[in-house]
């Protein structure tokens, strides 16, 4: 088959700003060349019925028909050289040990205000921060035990940190699910390429998980709010996978600050839950008094210490896109060291300065609402119409600390099977960090992929794929 050439000034994964492949994509080129449109069209027909057959779909919030949808999977690897991997999570470790840090600080001793690195009023008045876990000892002080850190590569070729989903972040069982299929249908390929393995991450999230908690052998448990859950799916896969219990709300239920699980044998207490319910709908006894997604009484257990939530309650105000602008000032003021992941440059609306810039340059920048998610309440300037423009500085004007804007960053672009045939499209990466008694991450992670011709909009809730990433255990391939 023929490879579209990128589009002249973007960064272009399989080849260099001369259009020669990079030594990394050698082996990938050459089974792109070798292969028949043909043969890649019935392989993706081939993967479309496994997926569906083992359910691996998710639902779009807001759709009348409340039907489940395929992710696209896109045929084509991602590939990411050995070195560039090295950087890559070095950076990662720091990151999250910093935002760790910065929990743990804004719960307790509350230094970083006191020395004016970021106000107490974008901290106290964060509606994702919980009061409540003031003083509140955690084992190993661990807030966010899992982590998905959002990538992009920029035309200078570094990585650039997104943003980063400390609360519940998703996506993890596609990785695997991907790297899977690859293997099913393509098994020829991981005999010729040096590509890291995978397979070990849900090992690792159950080391992670039991290490939460200080007893020796703790019960673990995967809370998920339903099989109506976007995610469901996942929760169900990583449970099976940890040989854990998958369990609703009405499965546990709390007894003298202890939490126990209902099972045939009788009741069974919980050590460590890890959940997928966000913090208002844990306890409906401190949160929404209509939830039925949680656990009565939940919270007292927890501050009684006799259970470990991961990731902990309050941690949504370290991503906060408010919040983002300053965690390279956290690795400065918590580990005394450089960012090694550059931040994308940020204007916060909430500043005067700032919401003027980004009112006189709206229709050239990247606005996003500091609590939005999966691509919604987002504008995207250049591409935007006179309406949406006008929509959006109404918004800004009413609700300026509710928003953020940033430069429009071109994603890097990777070959993909699309109808046209192999053409470069946009894409971003979202690796897995997990913290238990070390700093832990599998070779990779997600990568979701714009199916759209100039599309820089990944999500899948917004018609985005994914992809298998090939992390190199060699620089050459």
């Amino acid at each position: 088959m023929q490879i579209q050439t990128p589009h002249a000034g973007l960064y272009d994964e399989l080849f260099d700003q001369d259009n020669q492949v990079r030594p990394s994509c050698r082996l990938l080129e050459k089974w792109l060349l070798s292969s028949e449109e043909s043969v890649l069209a019935e392989k993706r027909r081939e993967a479309d019925v496994l997926f569906q057959r083992l359910g691996i779909t998710f639902n779009v919030y807001g759709e009348g028909q409340g039907t489940d949808r395929l992710i696209p999977f896109d045929l084509i690897p991602r590939v990411i050289s050995a070195s560039d991997w090295q950087k890559m999570q070095a950076g990662l470790r720091q990151r999250v040990q910093a935002l760790n840090r910065f929990l743990f600080d804004i719960y307790h001793d509350f230094d970083i205000i006191r020395a004016g690195v970021i106000s107490a009023e974008q901290v106290f008045a964060n509606p994702q921060y919980q009061p409540g876990m003031q003083k509140l000892k955690l084992p190993r002080n661990l807030y966010c035990h899992i982590a998905g850190i959002d990538l992009i590569r920029h035309n200078d070729g570094d990585f650039y940190v997104l943003e980063d989903n400390l609360r519940c972040p998703s996506g993890v069982s596609y990785m695997l699910e991907n790297r899977r299929m690859m293997m099913r249908l393509f098994p020829e390929l991981f005999a010729q390429a040096p590509v890291a393995p995978v397979d070990h991450y849900p090992a690792l999230l159950g080391e992670t998980l039991r290490a939460a908690s200080l007893k020796p052998d703790p019960t673990v448990v995967v809370l998920t709010p339903g099989r109506f859950n976007s995610a469901y799916f996942e929760h169900a896969f990583l449970a099976r996978q940890m040989g854990i219990e998958l369990v609703e709300g009405a499965d546990l239920f709390v007894r003298q600050n202890r939490v126990y699980m209902k099972t045939t044998a009788g009741p069974q207490q919980v050590d460590v839950i890890y959940r997928r319910v966000d913090d208002d709908f844990l306890d409906p006894l401190i949160g929404n008094p209509d939830s039925m997604l949680g656990v009565p009484g939940l919270y007292a257990a927890y501050r009684t210490g006799n259970v470990v939530l991961a990731n902990a309650m309050g941690t949504g105000v370290a991503d906060d896109k408010s919040i983002y602008p300053y965690v390279p000032d956290m690795i400065r003021f918590y580990l005394n060291e450089e960012p090694i992941l550059k931040n994308v440059p940020t204007w916060q609306c909430r500043k005067p300065k700032d919401l003027a810039y980004v009112m006189d340059n709206l229709k050239d920048l990247v606005v996003k609402e500091t609590q939005g998610a999966g691509g919604y309440g987002m504008l995207i300037g250049p591409r935007a119409s006179k309406q949406e423009l006008s929509h959006f500085r109404d918004l800004l004007k009413a609700r300026p600390d509710n928003y953020i804007a940033q430069p429009t960053l071109s994603l890097s672009t990777c070959p993909t099977f699309v109808d046209q045939g192999i053409a470069p499209r946009h894409l971003d990466l979202r690796p897995f960090v997990l913290s238990g008694k070390k700093i832990q991450m599998v070779p990779g992670g997600l990568t979701r992929v714009a199916l759209k011709e100039g599309c820089l909009v990944v999500n899948s809730s917004q018609g985005g794929g994914t992809k298998d990433t090939w992390v190199l255990e060699d620089d050459q391939c």
